[in-house]
Formats: structure tokens, C-alpha cells, sequence
């Protein structure tokens, strides 16, 4: 779970800062199809969600290894 975690938490801040410089990754271009507020909405829960998936596998890592 953590790479996959860390994978949408890439995603999402590659989009957000990608956004600001006149670009986009072609992965997520779908997402501004629906409207801005969708779209920042969506940039924003995959890094949210993102970094939570990856604190998590994180924190069972080192829990496993005790």
C-alpha cells in the first residue's frame, strides 16, 4: 500500500504543480473535463489520501519490525 501511496501522492503534487506552470500530465488530463472545482478537488485527494496510505505503511513497517 505504501507504493501505491506514493505513487497518488506523486501524482497529485505533479498535477498541482504542473497546474501552475501552464501544464498537465497526460494521465490525469480527464480530470479538468469536469470543472476546476472537480479537478482541484481530485489533485487534492490524491495527495491527501496519498500521504496517508504511505504514513500508514510506514507505521506498520516499523511496528512489524519490532
Amino acid at each position: 500500500m505504501g507504493q501505491i501511496g506514493g505513487l497518488m501522492f506523486f501524482f497529485g503534487l505533479a498535477s498541482i504543480v504542473l497546474y501552475f506552470l501552464n501544464y498537465q500530465l497526460t494521465l490525469l488530463m480527464w480530470i479538468d473535463m469536469w470543472g476546476e472545482a472537480v479537478a482541484w478537488a481530485i489533485r487534492i485527494g490524491l495527495l491527501v489520501v496519498g500521504a496517508a496510505l504511505w504514513l500508514i505503511d510506514k507505521k506498520n513497517d516499523s511496528e512489524r519490525a519490532q
